[in-house]
């Protein structure tokens, strides 16, 4: 025990020795926390619309104020020759056009019909998806508005919906986000760093003269991981806080469960870093193979898109994610309010992904004496 506390003086020493490593350790998280927040977001909040009004009457000026009062869409440009518009779009300087066809106004009042053209950039099939939702429901707001004029009363559905939304009520996509990305700047921290740090010994030469040492095997790994297993749990716990105190994000769980949780996910996170550690010769090799698996991780981790959308055989692979496990653990404590039964089986996958992670990064590790 004395032996690892040495190690473990020695490892602080040269972390908080690096001037230029503590900011990367400390501050950065925060930063990119800040910036994640508000720019990893698929809400769309200024669709940029051109309007081509082909007719010019009464009826067609009230269907574009529906869309000029609308906090969603941002008219860009209005014309009468659909080339116009056209031409926006290829250039990006629209995301839809709205094209009212000439007599939209008499068949309206002469066959109870008429239509009017969208066409939109589908190139981001999501966005696409959204902006369709959106058009529909302003277009659909103005049809009840000319039912109303045209009978002279207030049309009531036959079947009426009250929304409550629960978790979130304001659908503020920032609350769904901060859990997920805290999870992934506690996984760089871990990953990382851990990933470099026995690279760095073989670099300069100092992994001899530990391998010549009686220091035993577990003892060094032990040294090695607890120091930045430490930080990464600090960096969750300062994570919480500046996520609390500047995005209010709601904490409705107990914290107990997240800490550990997340206690055994960081010691997964270290072993697959020491795991590459020990594969590498270089910090240039340790950082690719690191950032590779980071990648493919993150990615299919549901911190963006639904795990369930994905194809079943990305579902059945995402069982060797542990990124994924702890977002969903994440947003369950902090979001529903769930308690450690709740999130029984993630923490036993990530207790298993723990386990075997440090027993393959010991076993890789060679020592030599």
């Amino acid at each position: 025990m004395k032996t690892i506390l040495f190690i473990l003086q020695k490892e602080f020493t040269q972390i908080f020795r690096n001037k230029t490593m503590l900011p990367i350790i400390f501050v950065l998280p925060m930063v990119q926390l800040l910036i994640l927040s508000f720019a990893a977001t698929f809400e769309m909040k200024s669709i940029k619309i051109h309007i081509v009004d082909m007719d010019k009457t009464p009826q067609s000026r009230e269907m574009i104020s529906k869309f000029k009062g609308s906090k969603f869409f941002r008219i860009v440009n209005y014309s009468d020759a659909y080339k116009i518009a056209e031409k926006d779009l290829k250039t990006n300087k629209a995301d839809v056009i709205l094209q009212i066809p000439q007599h939209f106004e008499k068949m309206l009042i002469k066959e109870d019909k008429a239509s009017v053209q969208l066409t939109i950039n589908a190139i981001n099939g999501s966005a696409a998806g959204l902006i369709n939702a959106y058009t529909f429901s302003i277009i659909k707001d103005f049809n009840r508005n000319v039912l109303m004029d045209t009978y002279g009363q207030k049309l009531e559905m036959p079947i009426q919906t009250t929304s409550s939304y629960w978790y979130n009520p304001q659908l503020d996509y920032k609350i769904y986000m901060v859990p997920g990305i805290l999870v992934l700047l506690v996984t760089i921290i871990g990953m990382f760093l851990s990933a470099m740090n026995v690279v760095r010994e073989k670099e300069i030469g100092t992994i001899e003269q530990i391998n010549v040492t009686p220091v035993h095997k577990y003892q060094f790994i032990a040294g090695k991981l607890i120091p930045f297993w430490v930080i990464a749990m600090f960096e969750l716990a300062f994570g919480l806080l500046f996520a609390k105190l500047v995005f209010s994000i709601p904490i409705i769980g107990n914290l107990t469960t997240v800490f550990a949780v997340a206690s055994v996910y960081i010691l997964s996170v270290l072993g697959m870093g020491l795991f590459i550690s020990t594969i590498t010769n270089t910090q240039q090799q340790a950082m690719f193979i690191a950032w590779f698996f980071m990648m493919i991780f993150l990615l299919m981790s549901g911190l963006f898109t639904p795990v369930e959308s994905m194809p079943d055989w990305a579902q059945k692979l995402n069982i060797i994610n542990p990124i994924a496990y702890f977002i969903k653990v994440m947003r369950m404590v902090l979001l529903k309010g769930s308690g450690f039964g709740d999130v029984i089986n993630p923490f036993i996958s990530l207790v298993i992904y723990a386990v075997l992670s440090l027993t393959l990064a010991v076993r890789m590790y060679k020592k030599k004496s």
